[in-house]
Formats: C-alpha cells, sequence, structure tokens
C-alpha cells in the first residue's frame, strides 16, 4: 500500500519515543511504500487537492552520524491516490493547523482515506472535548469570566487552570483559595477576559500519574502509561519531566475507553489518547497522541502493530465495498 505520513521536520523526530516513528516501522517491516508531507508540501492546484511528497526509505540506522531515513525528490501526487494519509503532525493547533485540515477534508471529497478525519481533529479540541462525555470527568469550569472562576475556585478550594490551545503542560497551574497570586494567574491566562480557558477541581490522585490511555479503531490498548509528577510538580507531562510507567489499566480504565473508543471511532478518529487521572477523564488527545514506544518497551505490547493492523483493515473494508458494494451491503 501507498502510505502517506503528514509530519513535522524529519530530522526534529526523536527515533527512540517517536510513535509516528513507531508506525512507519512497522508499515516499512510489511513492505508498505512510505511517504512523508509536511504542512507546506499540501496545495490546492487544478481543482485537486495534491501533495509534493517524499518517498521515504527507512535505513534501520541511527546515531553516530547515521541517518535513520533516505527520501527521494518530492513528487507531484493527488491525494487521493495514496492508499491512506495519517494527519501525524505535532501541536500547536494554530489557523495553519486549520487550513491544513481543509485542504485534507477536500481531499477526503475526492477519495483521499485520512486518519485522524480533518474534521474530526476539528471538532475535537483536546482540552473541551471531556465535555461530550461529563460523566466521567471531575468538576469543569470553561470562561474567561475571572467571577466565575473564583466562585469556582470557592467551592472546591483546590483547582487546577489550563488554557484550551496548550500542550505538553505548558501554562498549567494549580492554585488554592489561600494563594496570594490567583488574580495574576487569571488575568495572564485569560488575558484579562479576552480568552477562554478551563478550570478543574484538583485531583490528589496526579501523584500516581497522569495516566495516557490510548485508543486505536475504538478498541483499548491495554497498558496505559501513568505520567508520574517530579517531586515538587503537579503535571506528569514527559515534557514537563514527568516519568512514565506503564501499567494495566484499572476497571475504571476500561469503562472510560469502552464507553468513548466506539463513538470517537464512529467520528472518525483512528488514534485517540485519553488523558485519566485517578478515575476522572481530563482530556482527549487527537492531534498526535504518542507514548507507543514507551508502553512497548516495559511491556513488549506493540501499539503500532495494532494501529497499522487496524489500517490495514480498514483499507481492505474500503476496497471490498468498491469493488462488490452490493455484496458489502447486504453482508452489513
Amino acid at each position: 500500500m501507498k502510505l502517506a505520513f503528514i509530519i513535522d521536520q524529519l530530522d526534529s523526530i526523536k527515533t527512540y519515543k517517536d510513535s509516528s516513528f513507531a508506525m512507519m516501522r512497522e508499515a516499512g517491516v510489511r513492505h508498505h511504500q512510505l511517504f512523508t508531507l509536511q504542512q507546506g508540501d499540501l496545495a490546492w492546484k487544478g481543482a485537486q487537492a495534491v501533495g509534493f511528497a517524499r518517498e521515504l526509505e527507512l535505513t534501520g540506522k541511527d546515531g553516530d552520524g547515521h541517518r535513520w531515513y533516505r527520501t527521494k525528490e518530492p513528487e507531484e501526487i493527488p491525494l487521493q491516490e495514496f492508499d491512506a494519509i495519517l494527519m501525524r503532525k505535532d501541536p500547536p493547533f494554530n489557523m495553519e493547523y486549520v487550513y491544513t485540515t481543509y485542504l485534507l477534508e477536500l481531499a477526503e471529497r475526492q477519495g483521499a482515506l485520512i486518519f485522524n478525519s480533518p474534521q474530526a481533529i476539528r471538532d475535537h479540541n483536546e482540552k473541551l472535548a471531556i465535555a461530550k462525555f461529563s460523566q466521567f470527568t471531575p468538576p469543569t469550569l470553561v470562561t474567561r469570566q475571572e467571577s466565575l472562576i473564583r466562585d469556582f475556585l470557592d467551592e472546591h478550594r483546590d483547582i487546577v487552570l489550563k488554557p484550551l490551545d496548550g500542550m505538553g503542560g505548558a501554562s498549567v497551574f494549580r492554585i488554592h483559595s489561600a494563594d496570594y497570586n490567583i488574580g495574576v494567574i487569571m488575568e495572564t491566562l485569560t488575558h484579562y477576559g479576552t480568552r477562554t480557558i478551563m478550570a478543574q477541581r484538583y485531583i490528589p490522585e496526579i501523584t500516581q500519574g497522569d495516566k495516557r490511555i490510548l485508543l486505536i479503531a475504538g478498541k483499548p490498548v491495554p497498558y496505559s502509561l501513568a505520567r508520574i509528577p517530579k517531586p515538587g510538580e503537579t503535571r506528569g507531562n514527559l515534557n514537563a519531566g514527568g516519568k512514565g510507567v506503564a501499567q494495566l489499566l484499572s476497571r475504571r480504565d476500561r469503562e472510560i475507553a469502552e464507553a468513548l473508543g466506539p463513538v470517537l471511532y464512529d467520528e472518525g478518529l483512528m488514534l485517540v489518547g485519553l488523558d485519566v487521572i485517578g478515575d476522572y477523564l481530563t482530556e482527549i488527545n487527537v492531534t498526535s497522541p504518542t507514548c507507543m514506544q514507551e508502553i512497548a518497551g516495559q511491556t513488549g505490547f506493540n501499539s503500532a502493530e495494532m494501529l497499522i493492523d487496524a489500517l490495514e483493515s480498514r483499507i481492505a473494508e474500503r476496497y471490498a465495498t468498491a469493488i462488490h458494494p452490493v455484496e458489502a451491503e447486504l453482508s452489513s
């Protein structure tokens, strides 16, 4: 199959921990033809969505001056000619990211198969999407009004504030009712009431880890990666110095994952990263969920294999439907 990955600069990828690399390596082992694109390689040209894609060869080497990849010169290819396109561009989710999803949505209309679905990515802000599943969330407030945040703090005494467009634990604050910096923190995060933020009741179980649960084609990977904060921190993000510890899903983890998985997959989200602290869902990551390699390294479970299996099955179903539409409809 011809698989295209929309990712960041190849030289920026840390192969020892990057989930996109794990997927490409698994696809390469199966002799699929790999291509890479960056956001700037996408275009609408001649009434067609195209990409200036480079064919990718994995060298099997890394370090000591050896590159892990070789690429050919870019080739203009209509996006629907790929068997599947994997959108793996990291945040920030800015307007350029939005424009990319528009171009990919045009490609979908011309027959391209894209995961995660560009519309679904736009529709699921990674902080605010949890509101669709409020039965699993801690007490949560989304607003830019200081008075509402202060009322929320008075009620819960110990809360966490975070921007809706943050990533990697950036600009996440924990504040107590007796904190002397409440005003300046709210002014900073809301830009004096002009930006909407999220407030959540503090969950003490963060000391046991912020669990990343991967959903692949609606089904949970059996292990989560608990990102445990370093001493003096309340953020478990690996970017913030957290330590990743793989562990089997708890009963509550499975309850959340099995409730959300089919719903999110039906909306076009093949790979999702749920963040769970204690018994509570805190985020739904849809842009470029990671932690595959950490889980594989500690447990031996190959999430990338599970992902490529699901992708192959989805593509096979699509071609079967295209070749035998009547039989496919009767069997469904």
